[in-house]
């Protein structure tokens, strides 16, 4: 059997590898403020990956992760590996800050979400090992101009080994794309899942499992305005980062756009709020159930 690639885009967990899969690798990428986290349990190899985008997200985030691979044993030796962030507040805006201006235009949007995770992994009881940290100016490279960039936006692990290589998954993104990135801004929405990771992919059964999530009229507002601005100005209006974002970004928001304009209640994705189930066929593709 070929090697297994799966994309988890945005806040998800990844579980265990199926007993029929020989070789899989699982990550997350188009990171720019946000951070790509994995653990995983060096005695059985159980290995969790999110994609967080606020602080918000992260003790939640973390319990979610860490009931899926310490099994009770809080003596459990955890790997960590973060790819993600960037030094996103150019040292010529310090510069200029007055004390008047707020703590969050003075440190950005990484900087904060990383602080959290670490501050969280130490007050936490289990035992952590950092052995990858390509964050804030680890993970930033500056053009002419002084501009900050992500030098590595994504990574994967291979879940049997452990090894965690730097990745981009363009074209292996699995099933229901669009769905599943409108149902990361509509989540925060959506009390059910506030301070929850969104997790997909289950390892079990190997399906994709993507649970309903409900989306109000303001998003359908919020696509028609969207869809009558420039390139340039979706980046400003949507982005953390705007001069940093992928070629692909304002295409995948318009893509988004369409469908929310085409399918404005959710319950026509999500009838009677049953999940969008995905199995993989004999030749490595998906198919709804």
């Amino acid at each position: 059997m070929q090697p297994s690639i799966l994309h988890l885009s945005m806040n998800n967990c990844f579980r265990w590898i199926p007993a029929f899969v020989t070789l899989l690798f699982v990550g997350t990428d188009e990171a720019t403020t946000c951070v790509g986290l994995v653990i995983r349990n060096r005695k059985n190899g159980m290995t969790s990956v999110a994609h967080m985008d606020s602080p918000d997200i992260v003790d939640m985030g973390l319990s979610q992760m860490l009931l899926l691979v310490v099994d009770h044993n809080l003596d459990a030796e955890l790997e960590v590996h973060l790819v993600g962030g960037f030094e996103d507040v150019s040292p010529n805006f310090l510069k200029s800050c007055t004390g008047s201006e707020s703590d969050a235009k003075l440190e950005g949007y990484s900087y904060p979400l990383c602080a959290k995770i670490f501050e969280t992994l130490c007050t936490r009881r289990e035992k952590f090992h950092i052995q990858t940290a390509f964050i804030l100016g680890h993970n930033t490279r500056r053009d002419s101009e002084g501009n900050a960039f992500p030098i590595f936006n994504g990574l994967a692990v291979e879940t049997s080994t452990g090894s965690v290589i730097p990745a981009s998954f363009d074209g292996a993104r699995c099933p229901d794309e669009i769905v599943r990135r409108i149902r990361v801004t509509a989540s925060y929405e959506d009390c059910s899942w506030n301070g929850k990771l969104l997790d997909t992919y289950d390892t079990r059964t190997d399906q994709f499992r993507i649970a309903s999530c409900c989306w109000t009229s303001r998003q359908r507002h919020t696509a028609l305005t969207l869809r009558r601005l420039t390139d340039s100005e979706i980046l400003l209006t949507c982005s953390t980062s705007p001069s940093a974002e992928g070629p692909d970004f304002v295409d995948n928001l318009r893509r988004q756009c369409e469908y929310l304009i085409k399918y404005p209640d959710w319950i026509e994705t999500f009838p009677l709020k049953q999940p969008r189930v995905f199995e993989r066929t004999s030749d490595g593709e998906w198919k709804r159930c």
